[in-house]
């Protein structure tokens, strides 16, 4: 050890208790596997890696739907469901439940969509009720809202949200990017056409990749769409993965961490992963209690991430 310090300047790494909602603590366990040494990202071992992660992330988001893996944060993520789905002038509607709601209006009126919002009281889910009214108040190409809200602890009824969309034929755009593997999200049987999470959070990674899924209503749109795109095309993510790459260089050490988070998900048992963060949600909020101190959020609508 003296050896490798004098020769390479190697110092053993201090142990980070990260105590923020993101990124998340990295377990070592996935620390070790991104050490690897780089491959060609255009060889067939990658492929079979990039094969391999889509489909246990397919595994994640509950879906047969396309699945996108892309090097970028999760905000990077909701910008390329934005771009692939609408066309200038559309008219949609955010349901704005905190910061993360208020960034999809940031993008969408960046791409020039007409964009309606409601904003709800800080600390409260989505109002069934009132989205039905906002609903059959217009026509809607899309729907934005999060599974769960970072900034206020939230977690909204997204299986009841979409039912409500789905009747108005619009398209129904998930940020799950917090939230995914923190809660039960079922996108193919409820009906998701959009879902976008990322690495760094409940899938144990450092940032770096978002996920996004893309149902064959979602295709539909993409097909209508006159939004200009390039690095976040994604027909040529599809093309691409077809041959088992991506279109631009990825990053490999986190595709490695990847397949080890997979892993380590499988062996848990994903049903156990929802169980577990509930349990930890409610000795925390039970533990603040105690203390004396007030939550933003009620216990029926908070949030497990």
């Amino acid at each position: 050890m003296k050896l490798l310090r004098k020769h390479w300047g190697y110092k053993m790494i201090k142990k980070q208790y990260l105590m923020i909602p993101g990124p998340t603590m990295v377990p070592e366990r996935i620390l070790r596997a991104m050490a690897r040494e780089m491959i060609n990202h255009r060889g067939p071992e990658f492929a079979k890696i990039l094969t391999g992660v889509t489909a246990g992330v397919k595994k994640c988001f509950k879906t047969k739907n396309d699945l996108f893996i892309i090097p970028s944060s999760g905000s990077g993520g909701m910008e390329a469901a934005v771009v692939n789905i609408l066309s200038e002038s559309d008219d949609v509607l955010v349901l704005n439940i905190g910061a993360f709601g208020s960034r999809f209006v940031k993008i969408l009126r960046a791409f020039r969509a007409n964009v309606d919002e409601i904003k709800f009281e800080r600390g409260k889910a989505a109002d069934i009720e009132t989205v039905e009214k906002k609903l059959k108040s217009k026509k809607y190409s899309a729907v934005f809202f999060q599974q769960n809200e970072t900034s206020t602890g939230v977690l909204n009824d997204v299986k009841l949200l979409a039912e409500i969309i789905k009747k108005q034929g619009a398209l129904v755009v998930v940020d799950a990017v917090s939230g995914l593997l923190t809660a039960d999200l079922r996108t193919e049987e409820w009906g998701l056409d959009v879902v976008v999470a990322a690495s760094q959070k409940a899938f144990m990674l450092p940032p770096g990749l978002s996920f996004v899924s893309f149902s064959k209503k979602a295709w539909q749109y993409y097909e209508k769409s006159n939004i200009p795109r390039f690095y976040w095309d994604f027909k040529s993510m599809k093309d691409f993965a077809d041959k088992g790459q991506n279109p631009f260089t990825p990053p490999v050490s986190l595709y490695y961490g990847l397949e080890e988070s997979l892993k380590m998900l499988e062996e848990e048992g994903l049903e156990n992963v929802f169980e577990r963060h509930k349990k930890l949600r409610d000795l925390t909020r039970d533990g603040l209690k105690k203390l004396g101190l007030k939550l933003l959020s009620t216990d029926d609508v908070a949030s497990c991430a």
